[in-house]
């Protein structure tokens, strides 16, 4: 069961990390409850892919939007934040060898996130709620949709505050040397990022909340999109620092990596804090209510700081696992890549996520944020099509290959079925690579984002419609495989939490074969080892230039097609 100490914590039979109980008890039961909305989640999944796939056409529109508000909820809020504060109390406490601050504020946190997220969840479910996630004004939810909202995000507020408190605590208490851990700093990162996002909430869903029970009028339309917003897209960018944050603990837990300097990743997360927030006017970018100049100066060149970052990452995260590579003697041009452990669920997981979040998210991301390219692209299904590659190929993928190593060092469970585990990640990645790009193809001919008739539009573009037919065959097909992948997981996880084998008393088992070396405190480490000062990442130089390329490539396909669009008119 690992040793225990005097100050009620234990010391992990893995790792050598002190492992605070309270701390476990939390990480725990947010990582269930995360499953849990994660699995309503994926479940509405299965009845929007078989919608949008017009041979089935599963689900009338009206339950069609219904099971796309379930889902947007589930997915992009619940399952996200209630797995990051797990992050935050894995980061705040055993990654600095630190106890919990605060009971009050993490029973507080638990406690109304799980009261939000029922009521938000039986207010959509019993037909109150079918306003989709952005439920704009005027369309008007039931009273509880709004509150247990409003609670929901009080209780994140508290669970960053406790986080906070434990950066204090450990500071107060030196439990670590140096700088706090990069994984810590990228947490920092994103708990700061929730707390303007947070506020942004509260301004929007207060006033709207009174609206819903007649206290007061209804808010201004505009105002609310642009409040909401500020909550909006700052969340999905908490979800970023987060993911980054475990592309590095993965590193080191799968192939015992470290950033090649320290400097240029904390600098990136900075820039993240700095600036990331400006990608929430790319869905204001259609609204009258701003100015031209405003957005294209907002989208079109300050949010390249935020995209700096992104790249930053993008570049260090495999160039660390190549070098960790290299100085186990795997060499060549791609040979570190060749001889990775991809049958390690973790690795698998994050290098999946880091492929798709990058070629996928990312290019699409930075086009579309561009103003005149968003006019013709915003409501269409090319804005989803980047979104699940960002949040499902990118922060829910790394998530599950975190998972994979949680659940054997704080679980104390292992995983059965672990042939299964290890094709699971990419399962899940094919399905959602092929979606997205379902999406895109089908967005690119016009066809809509929120509605699965695609032969409502205007009369003039119903040739390009119907051609769309073969992509949107491709979403159902690549989200029922997301979803199936997705579904393993969830029922691979649920078995090991209850039904795994206990290895208490002992390290866990290994993914890999040959045995991987043994997990150390190198989790805490805020250096590099310069035994591999004198290795070089070449490889990850050539896939950062395929990836530059690609950008390119589509990023002018894209000035191309908009100039088609600009001389028919």
């Amino acid at each position: 069961m690992g040793i225990l100490t005097s100050d009620n914590s234990r010391v992990c039979d893995t790792t050598g990390l002190k492992v605070c109980l309270q701390s476990e008890m939390l990480i725990k039961l947010n990582a269930v409850v995360a499953v849990v909305c994660l699995l309503i989640g994926v479940l509405a999944a299965f009845g929007l892919a078989l919608t949008r796939w017009e041979t089935i056409g599963l689900l009338d529109p009206l339950m069609y939007y219904r099971f796309t508000t379930v889902h947007g909820l589930n997915m992009l809020i619940f399952w996200i934040l209630f797995m990051e504060m797990a992050i935050l109390y894995f980061a705040g406490t055993v990654l600095l060898n630190n106890r919990n601050a605060s009971s009050l504020l993490s029973w507080g946190q638990f406690g109304l996130m799980l009261i939000g997220m029922g009521m938000v969840n039986y207010s959509v479910f019993t037909g109150r709620a079918d306003v989709m996630m952005t439920s704009y004004v005027p369309l008007r939810a039931e009273h509880e949709f709004y509150l247990g909202t409003i609670l929901f995000a009080v209780g994140a507020l508290l669970g960053t505050t406790n986080f906070f408190a434990n950066l204090y605590v450990a500071k107060r208490d030196k439990t670590y040397k140096g700088s706090i851990p990069l994984v810590v700093f990228g947490a920092l990162a994103a708990a700061i990022i929730a707390v303007f996002t947070i506020l942004h909430g509260a301004v929007a869903l207060v006033p709207t909340w009174l609206w819903s029970i007649g206290m007061m009028e209804a808010p201004d339309a505009g105002w609310y999109r642009l409040l909401w917003w500020g909550l909006g897209h700052p969340s999905q960018q908490i979800n970023v620092c987060a993911m980054v944050a475990v592309w590095y603990l993965l590193g080191t837990l799968t192939v015992g990596a470290k950033p090649l300097n320290q400097a240029v990743c904390r600098t990136a997360f900075l820039l993240y804090i700095l600036f990331i927030n400006r990608a929430s006017e790319h869905h204001l970018l259609v609204d009258p209510g701003l100015s031209a100049e405003h957005k294209m100066w907002n989208t079109s060149y300050a949010l390249y700081l935020a995209v700096l970052a992104s790249m930053i990452h993008g570049f260090t995260v495999p160039a660390s696992l190549e070098v960790a590579q290299r100085k186990k003697g795997h060499g060549g041009l791609f040979g570190w890549l060749a001889k990775a452990p991809w049958g390690d669920p973790g690795f698998a997981a994050l290098f999946v996520s880091l492929v798709i979040f990058g070629f996928g998210g990312g290019i699409t991301g930075v086009t579309l944020g561009t103003h005149q390219i968003n006019i013709v692209a915003h409501n269409t299904l090319r804005i989803p099509g980047h979104f699940h590659m960002t949040v499902a190929g990118g922060t829910s993928l790394a998530f599950m290959g975190l998972a994979y190593y949680v659940v054997p060092l704080i679980f104390r469970k292992e995983y059965s079925f672990r042939g299964l585990a290890r094709i699971q990640p990419y399962i899940f990645g094919l399905g959602i690579s092929i979606m997205a790009i379902g999406m895109t193809l089908a967005g690119s001919l016009g066809v809509p984002r929120r509605h699965p008739d695609i032969d409502f539009t205007d009369a003039a573009i119903k040739a390009d419609l119907s051609a769309a037919s073969p992509f949107m065959a491709l979403v159902g097909i690549g989200g029922f495989i997301a979803a199936t992948g997705a579904l393993i997981f969830i029922l691979l996880t649920v078995h090991a939490v209850f039904l795994g084998a206990s290895n208490k008393g002992r390290a866990m088992t290994s993914w890999q074969k040959p045995e991987q070396d043994k997990l150390t405190r190198d989790l805490m480490s805020t250096n590099w080892n310069p035994e591999g000062a004198g290795l070089k990442p070449s490889g990850t130089s050539v896939l950062t230039l395929l990836l530059l390329a690609a950008f390119a490539i589509y990023y002018f396909a894209n000035w191309k097609a908009l100039a088609d669009v600009w001389h028919v008119s």
